[in-house]
């Protein structure tokens, strides 16, 4: 089959025959039509992160339809459209048995190679999946807009932290048995009564994370970022104000607009040292400070901030159970992907598109491959 393989730092190949996969016992095979490349993926593509050790085939945000099914798999069949979780997990530990299903200490990220494990992702043709990862997608949603259910599953889980519902309890519990993308009941639709929230960081996740925050209800979203056309974009969807980075005594403005002690939480989208300080300081006593970016591995901590004020500071891995909400919110546009689509390209014009994406030159978001 047809493959685009990182096999060197920033080098790629389209490979026209590559190993094709088999479904084993209890997966299916999944025939690729879309799948968008993430900020993680150009993160790794030079090597300094460690988790893309070449040869790799990356991709995670995917979505296609079943071609064949192993043995004993029987809720699938072949034609059904599908989108899936970017992990795969065991679904017998007790993370998983206790829905944490992304901090199962045998889960495998696809489309990454850490050192111990090598697991090939979707920038190819076919697929081969654990039946449990995947998630049925409406036949009137196109492949490249379902594709971005991973990423909104991302914003959602991060949005759900701060919801006063802990991940594992009823926002997981009802995602994960509700299925149903018509539901507008169970509580994995369960809102935040008012409150306002500031997103530090205005990329793909963040500007997701800014509808998340609304759709959820929250009443004032605050968004920043240096790139003053993502902060107007930020309030085309939702942003109540939007304010650049640079701006001198920006934490102290943001508390004194937000009541004058901060505001209720803030999520950091970057990971890096002068948004993880001003996420922490922009809140009130009291208040949540949700950590989503993990650009760099260790940065500097106001400790003495957190501690007298009684932060509370919590890190929000991938997503447990958001895909069925994910799927609703990108079909009834309460959470929009089209503005943030930059381009749809075929897979062997992908390595060009990585190269675009690496010089950050010209302010794209997201771009969707479709091999």
């Amino acid at each position: 089959m047809k493959a685009l393989v990182l096999t060197a730092p920033c080098e790629f190949q389209f490979d026209t025959q590559f190993p094709d996969p088999t479904p084993a016992a209890g997966e299916v095979l999944v025939q690729v039509k879309a799948c968008g490349i993430c900020g993680s993926d150009i993160h790794g593509m030079d090597g300094r992160s460690g988790r893309r050790q070449m040869p790799i085939v990356m991709g995670h945000e995917a979505a296609g339809e079943i071609i064949a099914v192993g043995e004993g798999v029987t809720d699938w069949k072949l034609g059904e459209r599908v989108t899936f979780d970017s992990t795969e997990y065991c679904g017998e530990c007790d993370e998983c048995q206790s829905g944490y299903v992304n901090l199962c200490p045998n889960r495998k990220v696809l489309g990454v190679s850490p050192g111990s494990y090598r697991r090939h992702g979707c920038f190819a043709e076919r697929i081969a999946l654990p039946a449990r990862i995947l998630y049925r997608i409406p036949d009137a949603l196109p492949y490249g807009k379902a594709a971005f259910a991973e990423p909104v599953s991302i914003a959602l889980h991060a949005v759900n932290l701060a919801d006063g519902v802990e991940v594992g309890e009823a926002f997981t519990a009802a995602a994960q048995t509700c299925g149903d993308e018509s539901c507008e009941s169970c509580d994995c639709e369960a809102e935040n009564n008012g409150g306002t929230a500031v997103v530090v960081g205005a990329g793909l996740i963040g500007l997701l994370v800014v509808q998340a925050l609304k759709a959820r209800g929250w009443e004032r979203v605050i968004a920043v970022d240096l790139d003053d056309k993502r902060l107007e974009l930020a309030k085309k969807l939702g942003a109540s104000e939007a304010f650049n980075a640079k701006q001198d005594n920006l934490a102290a403005h943001l508390r004194e607009i937000c009541g004058g002690d901060g505001a209720d939480a803030s999520f950091e989208v970057v990971g890096a040292a002068a948004p993880l300080d001003l996420a922490i300081r922009c809140v009130r006593k009291g208040g949540q400070v949700v950590l989503i970016g993990n650009l760099q591995p260790n940065t500097p901590f106001p400790l003495q901030e957190v501690v007298t004020r009684q932060i509370t500071i919590k890190g929000s891995c991938s997503c447990a159970g958001e895909y069925p909400e994910a799927i609703r919110r990108i079909q009834d546009g309460s959470i929009q992907v089209e503005p943030l689509l930059s381009a749809t390209a075929p897979l062997d014009e992908g390595a060009g598109w990585f190269q675009r994406l690496y010089d950050n030159k010209e302010g794209l978001l997201k771009v969707v491959l479709t091999p």
